[in-house]
């Protein structure tokens, strides 16, 4: 497996160097210097139930997982460096891959703070669709929910005042999405190559992105306002005159809201986001509520209904199938010593009921084992869905165990 992001061996080179001058300086200083290290080791078994839709498309995949974290914190926790790597082994050669989640050194003073390398950050309150979330590149081989993100260069600075939280980034450089090989599912009929798709910027993966986000929370609401301006996270397909598939990373505005309110059991939602390129501007949002039965049985079981409504008006050439849907399910945790939980839930098309059901299940296994058990299934899905009829045979189960060292 080859590395194929130069940029992240400059920021490693330069997160080692300034952690050896850094850890100098403190030693002269502060001598207290704590470190975590822990390794997650999961073998994973995914099947899918239906007969292949594309040739040279497989049934079973066996794979296994290496998932390690290190944490050092020195200057009585006011400096970390921080690491997640991560490493798939799979019978689908596209899902072999390594990344690295994040490698990043932080710094905190009294109402700031600074962070410098690669990093993770997560906006947004719905559980169906997540669109304001959009500073790291989705890694699709991963997940097919797009919970699964890539590690992204940045440095993001953020400020806490009595109106809010501040948070600037500068993002250097733009992770390209991979895709299933020709063994792999939930792929199209053609295979496609991430170095073959282009970028509207003449700078290509080397431009120089930015984004921006407010939160705060006033009573019962908690809101976040963002705006980010580059290169979109989503190529966006066309088609040419001989019918070939194309597709390239356009240069895009967005602002995006996220409000959650919180009114005795309920949990209302709302995410927002309106966007604007060359090749097409549009709307779309993700709104609903949760209400959750509390201590149910007076041994911690809490059940949470949910229940949201999607909307996007762009066109079918993107990686999006959530343009008039609906959503429905239930989270159930038994707040066990075990931290048993499930989400099944479903999600349906209004217009030509397409529907996809899930599964998500986990427990501890002792003090350090976890199970977790996935299912995915496609049905009714129309023809004319350009995303999810590539899926429509698609229904699958997963099932991994996993160790932590």
């Amino acid at each position: 497996m080859k590395f194929q992001n130069p940029l992240l061996q400059i920021l490693i080179a330069i997160i080692v160097t300034l952690q050896i001058n850094v850890s100098a300086q403190t030693d002269k200083k502060n001598k207290t210097i704590t470190q975590d290290f822990e390794l997650e080791v999961e073998t994973e078994y995914r099947y899918f139930i239906d007969e292949a839709q594309f040739d040279d498309q497989q049934d079973h995949f066996p794979a296994i997982a290496f998932l390690p974290e290190y944490n050092l914190q020195w200057n009585d926790g006011y400096e970390s460096l921080n690491f997640t790597g991560f490493l798939r082994i799979d019978k689908d050669d596209n899902r072999t891959h390594w990344d690295i989640r994040e490698l990043y050194y932080q710094k905190a003073n009294s109402n700031w703070e600074v962070s410098l390398g690669l990093k993770k950050v997560f906006w947004g309150v719905t559980e169906s669709n997540h669109l304001v979330d959009i500073i790291n590149q989705t890694d699709a081989v991963e997940s097919f929910d797009g919970e699964q993100k890539l590690g992204q260069p940045m440095v993001q600075f953020t400020l806490t005042t009595d109106y809010g939280n501040f948070d600037i980034f500068y993002l250097p450089y733009h992770r390209k999405r991979a895709f299933s090989g020709k063994k792999g599912r939930l792929r199209f009929p053609v295979i496609i190559d991430r170095d073959d798709i282009t970028y509207q910027s003449r700078a290509k993966e080397w431009r120089q992105d930015i984004a921006f986000r407010w939160s705060h929370y006033f009573g019962a609401f908690d809101v976040g306002l963002s705006h980010f301006y580059g290169n979109g996270r989503e190529p966006l397909f066309t088609i040419n005159s001989n019918g070939e598939l194309n597709a390239f990373y356009p240069i895009i505005h967005q602002t995006g809201l996220d409000l959650q309110a919180t009114h005795n059991a309920f949990l209302w939602k709302l995410e927002a986001i309106y966007r604007s390129a060359d090749a097409q501007d549009f709307f779309a949002l993700t709104a609903g509520l949760e209400y959750t039965f509390s201590n149910i049985d007076g041994n911690g079981l809490d059940i949470g209904l949910l229940g949201e409504y999607l909307f996007d008006d762009r066109d079918e050439l993107v990686l999006n199938a959530l343009q008039n849907d609906a959503f429905f399910g239930s989270r159930i945790a038994l707040n066990d010593t075990q931290d048993t939980s499930l989400l099944i839930g479903g999600i349906k098309d209004l217009k030509t009921n397409s529907s996809i059901f899930s599964l998500e299940a986990s427990r501890r296994i002792g003090s350090s084992w976890k199970a977790e058990i996935e299912a995915r299934f496609f049905s009714n899905i129309d023809a004319n869905e350009f995303i999810l009829s590539n899926f429509s045979q698609d229904s699958f189960f997963r099932l991994s165990v996993s160790k932590f060292f």
